[in-house]
């Protein structure tokens, strides 16, 4: 079976583009990956394109057709929509066809903009990710959502909110240096206490912005890479996908997130490897708490454990298991369609070693991405190594 190379990468700077359409956005970035690859238009053999509401926030849907062209692509184009996770989705089918052999090109991310349509709006669009009837006909919000799931989780392990603060220290000073981040500002603890509360346990500083943005990649055959001699030092060797129950409510329990658990066992057994090989992770932290769930549930941490990572320093750039060193969604931003993929775009900087954060993690040679739609319904793992 072909390994899958990271041939190209590109992004734009995560923000507020309330001028710019979605696909204006992607071609941006995908034409950034295209060229980082020294790949042509004409060498691509599929486009594949995460986006979460372009119906709503453009009225605009079946993008696939229109990002291909935006390229200057006439491949075939297929959109992705699974919340937050669009274009990790995207990323897990990208690499699937170069593995099975269907393209041996494949240019697959995503986009999204939606701070033109203000914060109500926003909020009522990524609400559509939660169950309708059970959820959000109740009045259930996503900061609602996993203020409940940090509740289950305190009083199940233990924990306060002061520990969840030293998440958002650490990921703010991890996009300090990112060219791409959104919030490109320190902040302390005593910031993060003190920021208006959201949804109790939860406060603003607590929660990833709403972005506009895009992201891509250029993955190629090993054999394609070889003839056509395409520098690509990363590999994409393993790949998971899993799912839970949409509505908290039919969960047998709030403080775990099975999904992720699944996901990771298979991307870590069709990669090789065990939890203990990772030498640093990008996870989804829509909110702080999310980040702790996510390392207990990818087998870094075991439960009740990563609750105190970022206070003791183990999960910062310098620290045993670097977490986003990009800044993470909570300080370079959250544009729901672009995230998964632009996860693998920073941990592909970080191990060829062009990321401004590189250089804490010159030894690392095997990391992990990991995206999750709504409250962890949807997720994909993707292990990425250093080719030998």
């Amino acid at each position: 079976m072909p390994s899958v190379r990271v041939a190209g990468v590109g992004l734009t700077p995560f923000g507020e583009h309330p001028d710019r359409t979605t696909r204006d956005l992607f071609a941006e970035a995908g034409i950034e990956a295209m060229s980082d690859a020294e790949v042509r238009a004409d060498a691509v053999d599929a486009v594949y394109f995460g986006n979460f509401v372009g119906e709503l926030a453009d009225g605009q849907g079946h993008h696939g057709p229109l990002v291909a062209e935006s390229l200057g692509v006439s491949a075939p184009a297929t959109r992705f929509e699974s919340a937050c996770a669009s274009s990790g989705v995207a990323v897990r089918h990208a690499v699937r066809a170069v593995e099975c052999g269907d393209a041996d090109v494949v240019v697959v991310g995503g986009a999204e903009r939606m701070t033109h349509v203000g914060t109500d709006e926003a909020t009522a669009m990524l609400a559509t990710a939660a169950d309708a009837i059970h959820e959000v006909s109740a009045g259930v919000t996503f900061p609602g959502a996993y203020a409940l799931m940090a509740d289950a989780y305190f009083e199940t392990y233990g924990g306060s909110r002061r520990d969840l603060a030293h998440v958002a220290v650490k990921n703010h000073a991890h996009a300090l240096e990112n060219e791409y981040a959104q919030f490109q500002f320190e902040v302390s603890v005593d910031d993060v206490l003190e920021a208006p509360t959201v949804a109790s346990p939860l406060g603003l500083l607590d929660a990833c912005p709403v972005t506009d943005g895009a992201s891509a990649l250029v993955l190629v055959s090993d054999e394609y890479a070889r003839d056509a001699d395409v520098e690509a030092a990363v590999e994409v060797t393993g790949s998971g996908q899993g799912s839970d129950t949409l509505a908290l409510q039919d969960r047998e329990t709030l403080s775990r997130t099975p999904a992720t658990e699944r996901a990771a066992a298979e991307a870590y057994r069709d990669a090789g490897i065990e939890a203990a090989d990772i030498d640093l992770v990008e996870v989804h932290d829509c909110f702080t708490c999310a980040e702790v769930f996510a390392l207990e549930a990818l087998g870094l941490y075991d439960p009740g454990e990563a609750i105190t990572a970022a206070r003791e320093g183990e999960t910062w750039r310098d620290g045993q298991l670097p977490v986003n060193c990009s800044g993470g969604l909570k300080a370079k931003g959250h544009p729901v369609g672009a995230t998964g993929a632009s996860q693998v775009v920073e941990m592909t900087r970080l191990l060829r070693g062009d990321h401004p954060n590189s250089d804490y993690v010159s030894e690392a040679s095997t990391g992990v991405t990991h995206s999750a739609g709504g409250t962890v319904a949807s997720t994909t793992v993707h292990v990425l190594e250093v080719a030998r």
